[in-house]
């Protein structure tokens, strides 16, 4: 389950799907699911780098450091 993994693992998980999309001989109903699942594990990594950046801009505040410059 997604909820368990690691960024890393699931990084790799995605990497492993790319890999399986740019081999010509998959299905199309596959490569919609590995393009699905990709999609879902993409979202989830960013959720992760989101709760990661929010925690360390909480402890640079509580530490009286500058604030990240958000562009």
């Amino acid at each position: 389950m997604e909820e368990n993994k690691s960024f890393e693992e699931l990084l790799q998980e995605i990497e492993e799907i790319i890999r399986k999309l740019d081999n010509k001989d998959i299905s199309l109903d596959e490569s919609v699911e590995g393009y699905t699942k990709a999609i879902e594990l993409s979202k989830k990594c960013n959720e992760i780098l989101s709760e990661r950046m929010e925690l360390v801009t909480k402890q640079m505040t509580d530490m009286g450091l500058e604030d990240f410059k958000k562009e």
